[in-house]
């Protein structure tokens, strides 16, 4: 079995765009229970794409890596327990 995980970023800030170091992710919107349903997106060849859900860009930047975003404190983490 992989024991990687798919990195999950959010928004709570409202900025327009969260520079992240993966192509492949899932936005949640914001932190819960504020979060929207968790999509998958997927840059492929492109170096940024839109979430459907909240708008947010989300650009691809070499220098970053994992779960790094710019500005920092964009990574999601879910509380509930």
């Amino acid at each position: 079995m992989a024991e990687t995980s798919v990195a999950h970023f959010q928004n709570d800030a409202g900025v327009e765009v969260i520079e992240i170091g993966v192509k492949e992710f899932m936005c949640c919107g914001a932190s819960v229970p504020y979060d929207h349903p968790h999509v998958f997106l997927d840059m492929g060849s492109d170096s940024e794409i839109v979430c459907p859900y909240c708008s947010t860009v989300y650009r691809h930047a070499d220098d970053l890596k994992g779960h790094d975003t710019r500005p920092e404190g964009c990574t999601f983490n879910d509380e509930a327990a």
